[in-house]
């Protein structure tokens, strides 16, 4: 069977990626340069041979791909396996809110125990592997030898960056998740495989052109 290209890409910035803020799976739109940003990266992408674009469906990720969708003039999917991961009762909260209000759930969210789940209702990070591996291993399946986007958020994005290079989901993490950046894997039915990673090359470009929104 022939490879699957896929380019993942993180939702654009919003006003609670600014403020440290956990969105989890409530639905925040982007902010001004989050707008900005998926337009440079539908721009990016436009000339590329796409086939699909699949989304998570949250608002943040599917207003992102919609540009790009647009731009390449290929269909959006959305789909909910490709949702952020639920953080239960941290989500809303700031970073300093939840040490203060949980300092106990704090630091084990932070020291990645990977059986952990966030009260009321949060995915553990096993729960977050198994989901994200089994969603884009089913959407890649369907397009032997073509290339898809798929567009989500960093937990998912982090995830998928474990599953190709080998890590487990407590590893440290030595690589960027920004805001907008393009990610390329391949996709065999042996695995995943890292292309490349965090490129922000079409972000380069001085930001005050997002005053056009």
């Amino acid at each position: 069977m022939e490879a699957t290209r896929i380019v993942a890409v993180r939702h654009g910035e919003t006003a609670w990626n600014v403020d440290a803020r956990i969105q989890g799976q409530l639905d925040v739109g982007l902010n001004d340069t989050g707008r900005w940003q998926a337009k440079r990266v539908g721009s990016a992408l436009a000339q590329e041979p796409i086939r699909v674009v699949y989304s998570s469906d949250l608002l943040r990720a599917h207003d992102t791909a919609r540009c790009i969708s647009e731009q390449a003039g290929v269909p959006i999917v959305p789909h909910q396996g490709l949702r952020e991961r639920h953080f239960g009762m941290f989500e809303g909260k700031t970073f300093d809110e939840i040490h203060q209000a949980w300092p106990d759930h704090h630091d084990n969210w932070r020291r990645r125990i990977p059986e952990w789940q966030p009260p009321q209702g949060g995915e553990s990070l096993l729960q977050l592997r198994a989901r994200v591996q089994s969603t884009v291993h089913e959407l890649a399946q369907r397009h032997a030898g073509e290339q898809i986007v798929v567009v989500a958020h960093g937990g998912v994005l982090d995830t998928l960056y474990r599953i190709a290079t080998g890590q487990e989901v407590n590893s440290p993490r030595t690589w960027h998740l920004p805001n907008g950046a393009i990610n390329r894997l391949l996709w065999t039915p042996q695995g995943f495989t890292l292309v490349g990673w965090s490129d922000t090359q079409h972000l380069d470009h001085a930001a005050d052109e997002n005053t056009s929104f």
